[in-house]
């Protein structure tokens, strides 16, 4: 089976994953994340509600198939050390993926953004991030990047964050290492990083 590669923006920030670090991969699909992670050393739980497209990440993942938008969250009680959810949204599942990292944990998060209904799918409002939404969607956790704009390849309006849960009972602000080396082509024409007022 050939996959796309994984997300740009999860490959950039996957340094802050370390080797045997639990993941989260939220609408998996047909796993280019879940093998990204796999490969990385990492433990992987992928959970999706097309049980076909899931079967093979079986042998790579504990492996999940469920209905999150119209069930339980079936993942109730347990944290990770990084969750990761792309081309995804669900409002109302945004409090319990936050709720999801365990302390240290990184949140790694990119979906389509406002704008991409002048340019094809997804067009649904309801599935199309506002300005400023996924910083106003992560209270408490400390935001190491974010980025509002367009990407031409393919065509497309995103909005993207990754942010780390602050460790309690720590004094010192935790230091999250930017990846190195220059920005690579898939880096966003323009942004908005500034936080709304």
């Amino acid at each position: 089976m050939n996959l796309p590669p994984p997300s740009e923006w999860v490959q950039r920030w996957s340094h802050l994953v370390p080797e045997g670090a639990s993941v989260l991969d939220v609408a998996c699909g047909s796993g280019r994340h879940v093998r990204w992670f796999a490969e990385r050393g990492c433990r992987v739980t992928g959970v999706d509600r097309d049980g076909s497209a899931v079967e093979p990440l079986r042998q790579v993942a504990e492996i999940l198939v469920a209905d999150i938008e119209n069930g339980p969250w079936p993942l109730a009680g347990r944290q990770f050390d990084a969750v990761v959810v792309t081309n995804y949204l669900w409002r109302p599942l945004l409090p319990t993926l936050v709720g999801s990292l365990a302390e240290g944990g990184v949140l790694i998060y990119e979906t389509f953004a406002d704008g991409n209904q002048m340019i094809g799918k997804p067009s649904n409002p309801d599935f199309l991030l506002q300005p400023g939404e996924l910083l106003r969607a992560t209270p408490g956790l400390d935001t190491v990047a974010y980025e509002n704009g367009f990407l031409d390849n393919p065509p497309r309006h995103v909005q993207r964050i990754t942010a780390v849960k602050p460790r309690a009972n720590v004094t010192a602000r935790a230091r999250h290492a930017l990846p190195p080396g220059p920005a690579s082509s898939g880096r966003l024409k323009s942004s908005d990083s500034e936080e709304p007022a």
